[in-house]
């Protein structure tokens, strides 16, 4: 027996740690760790302990003998990537004990956000002695895009929530929710009660396709949508507009399926789901019966993963379809091969998912709404499509940060291995950092944080033992007065525990796993809850 790798693989490499005979690969530092769709189990090599499946923070080892049905392709795919990657030099991995310099007996490090990112900063930092730790959530609730942003029907991916809440409530990690740096307190003035700030808050924005009409009423970025059902307090209170029968998304990657898979399920089951009610409620009267997902490369380009384009294949009641001509010849491996299948259901009626390549958007038509795109195809000719809806699929996009150089190109915050730099003067800015989206770019999954988030608090321990950081000069007794003064509604994790125990109790009346509350005022009024 062997155990085998699943879809959801959330690539963090939890599991290679704990492989006694260390046949799971890549690994931090192999050539395809930071690009890989997932990680894979030699079955050669493989001992059956079970070490990995107790550790994956998702669910995604299996036994082999006890692998779903619908998971039964992942032995062959475990098996394939070492075929082409032979197992070598098994050896122990290299791992790290993180301690302070000798002449250092303390470090704070305030970080900005609590999503993944965030979260695996303060993980490795709160494992060394002397380290203590500041989180800042603008919000009231924590884990940023894995409760805002994971499709809620991914429930093993949300599982990570489990271990993220385990490092917020160590006692060397503190915790302020709804403060928003910049407005309620300045990134300078967090470097005067800590060493270090780490800013970790992710890419708040969207890339816009830069055409005509792209302004008109129906057209949305899928950031948005997905921040939708949800139940991100920002856009609760969006509508998007599922009374046509088409919805056209620009983009093939997972969030263009993830949001293809949302629109055509039926509503019912998202149910026992966390998804937004308001979402469930709007879903349940959708017309949608096709999701049209426009990409203006070829399919051998495709940006989805192969575990999810695998999983889309086999939903019940929805039909994923491809032109012939545009998939033909594009392209090899499993992913082709999934195409090709959709090429022979060219004709499906009911729910569908119709992949189309080669398309690139010019222009958005409609008179005080969206009634059609117009793409260009690769020969030149163009090609309209009906629809009522486009959403923009195409990345997240950083935003500028009060108080930090912003590089535009990039959208990111211009960095060296996580030091924030000063792009006019070329150095590093003293005891400011950066992590996930912000620093490398929207790409890569929850797990890519982990070697991202270490790569910026070795940065801060090499600079600490350097004595390039400065002692704070006021405490953390006056940090959490000074917020108090100035945020009328601050929260720690005691106020965070009321709230998530109101969402599960409402879940637990609707046989649901948990029931999220929307709104600003409904969170601050859960978190005031006596028990």
């Amino acid at each position: 027996m062997t155990f085998v790798i699943s879809q959801g693989c959330c690539n963090d490499g939890s599991c290679i740690a704990v492989c006694p005979v260390q046949c799971i690969r890549p690994r931090p530092g192999d050539p395809d760790f930071t690009t890989t769709e997932q990680l894979y189990i030699d079955p050669g090599t493989c001992i059956d302990c079970g070490a990995c499946m107790d550790e994956c923070p998702v669910e995604a080892v299996h036994s082999d003998w006890d692998l779903p049905e619908e998971l039964s392709e992942y032995t062959a795919i475990n098996a394939e990537y070492f075929m082409t990657n032979p197992l070598v030099g098994v050896g122990a991995p290299t791992f790290t004990r993180r301690v302070l310099p000798q002449d250092k007996a303390a470090l704070s490090v305030a970080i900005v956000g609590t999503g993944p990112a965030a979260c695996y900063a303060a993980a490795t930092l709160s494992d060394i002695d002397g380290v203590s730790v500041t989180m800042v959530e603008r919000l009231p609730t924590p884990f940023g895009l894995v409760r805002a942003g994971v499709a809620p029907d991914h429930a093993k991916t949300k599982k990570i929530v489990d271990r993220f809440a385990g490092v917020l409530s160590r006692p060397n990690v503190t915790c302020y929710f709804n403060v928003e740096v910049g407005k309620d307190i300045a990134v300078e003035e967090l470097l005067e009660y800590h060493h270090a700030v780490l800013w970790a808050g992710g890419a708040r924005d969207d890339r816009k396709l830069g055409i005509p009409g792209e302004d008109l009423p129906g057209v949305h970025a899928a950031r948005t949508f997905v921040a939708w059902y949800n139940g991100h307090p920002d856009h609760a209170t969006e509508s998007f507009d599922l009374s046509g029968e088409r919805v056209v998304v620009i983009g093939n990657g997972n969030v263009a399926l993830d949001v293809a898979r949302t629109l055509l399920r039926p509503a019912d089951d998202f149910h026992a789901t966390e998804m937004a009610q308001h979402a469930i409620g709007a879903l349940a009267g959708s017309s949608v019966t096709e999701v049209v997902v426009a990409a203006r490369r070829g399919a051998e380009h495709g940006a989805f993963s192969q575990g999810e384009l695998l999983a889309l294949e086999k939903l019940e009641g929805i039909a994923v379809v491809a032109e012939r001509d545009e998939v033909a010849d594009h392209g090899s491996g499993r992913k082709h091969e999934v195409l090709l299948r959709a090429v022979d259901r060219g004709g499906s009626e009911g729910p569908t998912i119709r992949f189309r390549f080669g398309l690139e958007p010019i222009s958005v038509e409609g008179e005080g709404g969206v009634e059609a795109i117009t793409f260009r195809r690769p020969d030149g000719t163009t090609e309209r499509v009906e629809t009522s809806l486009v959403l923009r699929a195409i990345g997240y996009r950083g935003t500028a940060v009060a108080g930090l150089p912003f590089d535009e190109t990039t959208a990111t915050l211009p960095n060296d291995a996580g030091r924030v730099v000063d792009p006019d003067r070329d150095e590093a800015v003293p005891g400011l950092y950066c992590s996930g989206w912000i620093k490398r770019g929207p790409r890569g999954i929850i797990g890519s944080n982990k070697q991202d988030a270490e790569e910026t608090v070795d940065s801060i321990l090499h600079d600490l033992a350097a004595g390039r950081l400065s002692d704070p000069w006021r405490t953390q007794d006056e940090l959490e007065k000074l917020l108090a003064d100035r945020v009328e509604d601050l929260l720690d994790k005691a106020a965070w525990g009321r709230i998530d125990l109101e969402e599960k109790r409402l879940g637990r009346e609707s046989t649901r796993p948990r029931q999220k509350l929307v709104t600003i005022p409904e969170l601050l009024a859960a978190s005031r809850a006596q028990a």
